[in-house]
């Protein structure tokens, strides 16, 4: 079963992300904006990002580090392969992002994300773990 799925929203895209701890929420959330936008089968990632995010609780950092992957692909022309969290708590995030340089002749484009939106954002803690949902303009 994927850690993910999408949520019927008028005119957007919503997305509901689960996970064991908020670490594996906030990396399957990464890996699902990576699988909306790009097919990356076939990429070897040639470098590993060190990325560092602050916000002024669980939705905004989550927002903010989705709008930083969403940057990788379409302001760096990056292929997120994978994502480690190392450290996270309700305001700051840090981790490792390995990316590949994007190839048009090998990477098919799924769906243009333009934004990573604060409608219905929420980030909670579950018996059974964690679970976030976002919408995204597209």
């Amino acid at each position: 079963m994927k850690p993910y799925r999408l949520v019927d929203h008028t005119a957007d895209l919503g997305l509901e992300v689960f996970g064991k701890t908020g670490e594996e929420l906030f990396a399957n959330a990464a890996s699902a904006v990576r699988e909306l936008i790009v097919d990356r089968k076939g990429t070897e990632p040639t470098v590993v990002r060190e990325i560092s995010v602050e916000g002024a609780d669980r939705e905004d950092l989550l927002v903010n580090f989705l709008r930083e992957v969403l940057f990788l692909f379409n302001g760096e022309k990056m292929v997120p392969t994978s994502f480690t969290i190392e450290e996270l708590d309700d305001r700051h995030l840090r981790g490792k992002v390995r990316v590949a340089a994007y190839d048009p002749a090998r990477h098919r484009v799924r769906r243009e994300i333009k934004a990573v939106t604060y409608h219905g954002t929420e980030v909670v803690e579950t018996p059974a773990g964690w679970r976030a949902r976002v919408i995204f303009d597209v």
